[in-house]
């Protein structure tokens, strides 16, 4: 689009026009923005993404070409947006360029929302970023005291009662209560399991039915049986390699054929899926045991590695991430495209990087991955049809600016070259009298001269600041 500029005008008014032109046309990109992040958060909360993609940003880098942080970004601020109308709107109104709003977002709440407004109002977006880290200092210093006093009141009491019961009493940090909670309710429901065994076997020879504990009574029992697991094992979780080690038991012909008869459990009993354990032999450790057909077993081969190291290091350097449209995830595990227990080698041609959500789809929600003559991956989805490559882009007006123009005149926008212009005079900004005006847990000090007052810069927030703390008598 070229922009003609009358020569009968004075060099300084042709100026001042192309300047006029550049701020209102900034303001209805702001405008077009804030319309684009709301279509954004509705296609978020439906989980339109849901399709394969890992995220709704990791859709947008796909189907838009945005880089993937840009895409995260526009996701939070999108969703920020939708608890907090009043900037919305703004940035709908052309009001708050979203350089602005993406820097608000970052700190603003319901209840400080109407503050941080004047903020992005009166000053530019430069002044809005030094407010925003200002804040987030007193957020930090806030959130650090409080920390420092949920660590400081931690305790536990035990101690025995009249009766001689055992008395446990206690404050523990959150992470370390979810920790305990989790363990608790592990123990618990392991509890539960030998209680359903043992009426079973009651009720089978004729016994009498105990009758149930309550909750806070099953907690007890519970916390007991951690307690006696702690001390089975001496404290001691093991060595790193086995202590995060899973096991699972599988039939040769059910890792070849899903749809065969056969075991597919943990160590623990637990089945599952015969889709789920080719996931998980895909790249994991093997030992090949075979029985009787009394069920003893008389043999057992050496562990062996699905993949070797070598050719993984080849596999991560032919791939470089996931490889599933749209992710690029870095942290990956090998599939086969052919499973090795249906005859399929553990070649490179043969291999893939999958990210753990990925290699879940392509395993156990009908994901489908094949290579084709010519080398290159085609995934498809559950019915079969293949995942598109990107579509093409939307088609653009012959003249984008006057569409824009027209869509917003139509909305009843009116926006001009001032809309957008923050009411900033060229004063000085003080940040720290600023923050101690605006934040609510700032701490006030004694306030600083007029002069140098961040409140003269922004007359929007002066009633806020205009009548400083009363001086200590």
């Amino acid at each position: 689009m070229q922009i003609h500029v009358p020569s009968t005008l004075p060099p300084a008014a042709e100026t001042d026009r192309l300047g006029d032109e550049i701020a209102e046309l900034s303001a209805h990109l702001d405008a077009a923005t804030a319309r684009l992040l709301e279509l954004i958060r509705a296609f978020d909360a439906r989980g339109g993404w849901n399709t394969g993609f890992r995220s709704c940003a990791a859709w947008l880098s796909w189907r838009v070409g945005l880089d993937l942080g840009a895409a995260r970004e526009r996701v939070r601020v999108a969703r920020a947006l939708g608890t907090l109308p009043l900037l919305a709107e703004a940035l709908a109104r052309g009001q708050l360029s979203y350089a602005k709003v993406r820097a608000l977002t970052r700190v603003a709440t319901p209840e400080t929302e109407v503050r941080l407004l004047g903020v992005g109002r009166a000053g530019t977006a430069a002044h809005v970023e030094r407010i925003v880290r200002g804040w987030r200092c007193v957020d930090r210093r806030a959130e650090a005291r409080e920390a420092k006093r949920r660590h400081t009141s931690r305790a536990l009491r035990v101690y025995q009662d009249e009766d001689g019961m055992v008395v446990v009493k206690g404050r523990l940090e959150p992470e370390v209560g979810a920790l305990v909670i989790q363990a608790l309710a592990a123990a618990r429901e392991s509890l539960y399991q030998r209680a359903r065994q043992q009426a079973t076997f009651n009720a089978g020879a004729g016994g009498v039915a105990e009758e149930t504990p309550s909750v806070s009574q099953q907690q007890a029992d519970a916390l007991a049986l951690l307690a006696e697991s702690a001390l089975d094992h001496g404290l001691d979780p093991g060595t790193p390699g086995e202590r995060y080690q899973v096991v699972v038991h599988v039939d040769a012909e059910v890792l070849a054929d899903p749809n065969q008869p056969g075991q597919s459990v943990l160590e623990g009993g637990t089945r599952v899926s015969a889709e789920t354990s080719q996931r998980l032999a895909c790249d994991a450790s093997r030992v090949v045991m075979r029985h009787d057909h009394e069920g003893r077993v008389v043999e057992i081969g050496a562990r062996t590695r699905a993949i070797p190291p070598a050719l993984r290091r080849a596999l991560e350097h032919r791939d470089q991430g996931c490889r599933f449209p749209g992710c690029h995830g870095r942290f990956t595990q090998g599939h086969h495209l052919r499973h090795w227990a249906q005859g399929g080698p553990t070649t490179l041609s043969n291999l893939a990087l999958l990210c753990r959500r990925h290699h879940r789809a392509v395993h156990e929600e009908g994901y489908q991955v094949a290579r084709l003559p010519d080398g290159t991956l085609q995934f498809r989805r559950p019915n079969g049809h293949p995942l598109p490559e990107v579509p093409p882009s939307a088609k653009v007006p012959a003249d984008p600016i006057k569409a824009l123009h027209e869509s917003h005149e139509a909305q009843g926008l009116r926006v001009h070259a001032r809309t957008g212009c923050p009411s900033w005079l060229g004063e000085p900004l003080n940040v720290g009298w600023a923050i101690d005006v605006l934040h609510p847990l700032a701490q006030r000090a004694r306030p600083s001269p007029p002069e140098q007052g961040s409140a003269a810069a922004y007359p929007s927030i002066a009633p806020l600041a205009a009548t400083p703390p009363p001086m200590p008598e």
